[in-house]
């Protein structure tokens, strides 16, 4: 797989020896040359110097044949005009930008171009650190809209299965640990003692789906 990134900073670098030690061919667009010495002298592939959003830059680090391409330099302009034109004009697939205000990014997410809203999200990491709300948050996604959380559950919920306690929170299971394995459960599955319920959340839901599962379940 051929990746262009464009921005030469730590993520930029950090990406580009990841993509590379997975065997993928990639190409870095930085304006400062003095940023590729970040990647170091082992670095096997293409370093191009120049703006993201210039097409002759772009086809120079073989946006043409790229299979994919990541803007993740230190301006959200830059790299949401780079993104679209890797994607609109050049026709990539695989198309993902940083952006450091979330209300940006979530109106490019609509437009279909998935987003790292970096701020938003570490602000929202550190948030859940500070102040613990009583379940364990193991993943966020981009536009920190829709979260994974653990969910202690009441010990009455053991022997009824899942669907029933999705309808009692409104929330979805996405996996379940049992006996130290993750298991992909269907509505039917019967929640056991000893399981580790993980469902998926949007911010305003947590408190609701927290309360109807740690309490009694209704009589079946």
């Amino acid at each position: 797989m051929h990746v262009v990134i464009m921005g030469c900073g730590r993520v930029g670098s950090t990406l580009a020896h990841s993509l590379e030690a997975g065997g993928h061919e990639v190409a870095v667009i930085d304006q400062n040359s003095d940023a590729f010495r970040r990647l170091g002298p082992d670095f096997a592939g293409l370093t191009v110097t120049g703006v993201g959003f210039d097409r002759e830059v772009l086809v120079q680090a073989g946006i043409e044949q790229a299979d994919a391409f990541a803007a993740v330099s230190s301006g959200d302009n830059s790299n949401i005009i780079s993104a679209r034109l890797a994607r609109e004009t050049f026709g990539v697939q695989r198309v993902v930008a940083r952006i450091y205000d979330p209300k940006r990014a979530e109106v490019y997410e609509r437009l279909g171009i998935p987003t790292v809203a970096t701020v938003r999200w570490t602000a929202d990491r550190m948030l859940r650190h500070l102040v613990p709300e009583g379940h364990l948050e193991i993943w966020r996604d981009p536009t920190s809209t829709v979260s994974m959380i653990e969910v202690p559950f009441h010990e009455d919920w053991a022997g009824r299965p899942v669907k029933a306690l999705e309808e009692a929170t409104g929330a979805r299971v996405a996996f379940l640990m049992r006996f130290g394995l993750g298991t992909l459960p269907t509505s039917s599955t019967a929640l056991q003692d000893g399981d580790q319920v993980f469902m998926l959340v949007t911010d305003p839901m947590v408190a609701s789906v927290t309360r109807a599962a740690v309490a009694q379940p209704a009589a079946a």
